[in-house]
């Protein structure tokens, strides 16, 4: 993206005198795209905060909305669901990236509750608010996104645990909810633990059947301490596939770090309010 000068654009308006004076400016903004660029390239290496069973998870940032937009609208529409409804989002998401080598082969959105509601409240309101009133901090979860010649466990294990330290290390969130198709509840509820809260209904964002699934943390924190890091095969759910709770701080400071460089990057292409204030929002 060509970075915008008002200074060297009123130079350009000058009279002949200013040839000279174009052709530095003009290197200078070449100079500075080039530098821009290159800074680009090592955030984009340094953003990836956690690097476990051959996978790169990362923040994501702006500039891969397309990748993003495209696998998750493949396997929708793989699926038969509309997609046009799948890649919006709202500045209370936060979007995990994974990566093999540098294809891009899994996504996953989380969403603090705020006062703009989840995803959740246009279907399962009443539900979601029986959790308000005790004062129960929800973070949701949505547009998972798995590409099937990189599916397995350990990547699906390591999405859902960043998720995990996302919400309940670094926000201090009570409760997980999902919206599923009622075909895959019963691989939420067997893998992770996940109980049905709302009946079958059909998502407009998507034209499917859903039904409502919630995960208690405290569930979640006692799974991990029990089974995080054996990677016991007998065991048929994730959390042997997750890290140990005294890896979660340490994946915590990545990511924080991880976005605060997505921060200067944004700043950098003319977006650094909406930066910083997307990193206050997830560390704050």
């Amino acid at each position: 993206m060509q970075l915008q000068n008002d200074i060297n654009v009123r130079h350009l308006s000058l009279s002949s005198a200013s040839n000279g004076t174009c052709n530095v400016s003009n290197q200078r903004r070449a100079a500075s795209r080039v530098a821009v660029d290159e800074l680009h390239d090592e955030i984009i290496e340094d953003s990836c905060f956690l690097k476990r069973y051959g996978y790169n998870i990362r923040i994501a940032s702006p500039l891969g909305l397309n990748a993003r937009g495209a696998l998750i609208k493949r396997m929708y529409s793989w699926r038969g669901y509309h997609t046009e409804g799948t890649t919006a989002s709202s500045r209370n998401q936060t979007t995990l990236e994974a990566f093999k080598g540098t294809n891009l082969v899994g996504t996953l959105t989380l969403a603090l509750d705020s006062k703009d509601r989840l995803l959740a409240d246009e279907l399962y309101g009443r539900e979601l608010n029986a959790f308000r009133v005790k004062n129960r901090k929800l973070c949701e979860l949505s547009k998972l996104a798995i590409d099937p010649e990189y599916s397995s466990k350990e990547l699906l294990a390591s999405l859902f645990n960043v998720a995990y330290i996302y919400g309940r290390t670094i926000h201090c969130a009570s409760d997980f909810v999902i919206e599923v198709n009622p075909r895959h509840s019963g691989y939420y509820k067997r893998v992770l633990g996940f109980e049905e809260i709302g009946e079958t209904r059909i998502c407009p964002r998507v034209n499917a059947p859903a039904v409502l699934l919630h995960l208690e943390l405290q569930y979640v924190d006692a799974q991990v301490s029990l089974l995080a890091g054996s990677r016991e095969p007998r065991e048929r759910s994730l959390y042997p596939y997750f890290l140990p709770k005294h890896e979660e701080k340490k994946v915590a400071n990545r990511a924080c770090r991880s976005l605060d460089r997505l921060a200067e990057q944004q700043c950098y292409r003319g977006r650094g309010l909406d930066a910083q204030l997307h990193l206050a929002a997830f560390c704050g």
